[in-house]
């Protein structure tokens, strides 16, 4: 009898790709959408918080949606960085990793916001920007086995 063997492969096709964006100087979220939706056809609106539950904390990262009707996509803007923590309980170990501000993509702190969109190709050029604002999207693959792709999955 032969033994057949198995294995995963994950397709490239399957990575999500993400804009980042980053602002040129510190505004608030209604300034930066309300700059957004005077340069575009489609607007942008404050939906439900993006919740990461950690060990200790729950954080809440701003999101913020709209729909391009020419090509039937939707966008999300979601912040890097929570703009609150909530502790559920008080860490005992003695290098605990969670503080009260917590980061999307940890080793980019200085993005501001992740953006993705319904369909696999993001062609983030839809989105006209202020440019004294913000600096152009960067792209960004996430790959599959990365928690903030499970993340991101769950709230689509």
């Amino acid at each position: 009898m032969k033994t057949q063997k198995f294995t995963l492969e994950i397709d490239e096709d399957d990575e999500i790709t993400l804009g980042l964006v980053r602002l040129v100087k510190e505004v608030p979220d209604y300034e930066l959408f309300y700059h957004l939706n005077i340069l575009n056809p489609f607007k942008f609106t404050r939906i439900a918080d993006l919740i990461y539950r950690g060990k200790h904390y729950d954080y809440y990262f701003p999101r913020f949606q709209s729909f391009h009707l020419d090509t039937q996509i939707c966008i999300h803007f979601i912040a890097n960085q929570s703009s609150q923590s909530i502790q559920k309980s008080l860490p005992v170990e003695l290098f605990n990793t969670e503080g009260d501000t917590k980061y999307l993509l940890d080793h980019f702190p200085d993005v501001n916001y992740l953006i993705t969109t319904s369909e696999p190709f993001d062609d983030f050029s839809l989105i006209l920007l202020p440019e004294n604002l913000l600096f152009q999207i960067q792209h960004f693959q996430l790959s599959p086995n990365e928690e903030l792709y499970q993340l991101i999955q769950y709230y689509e």
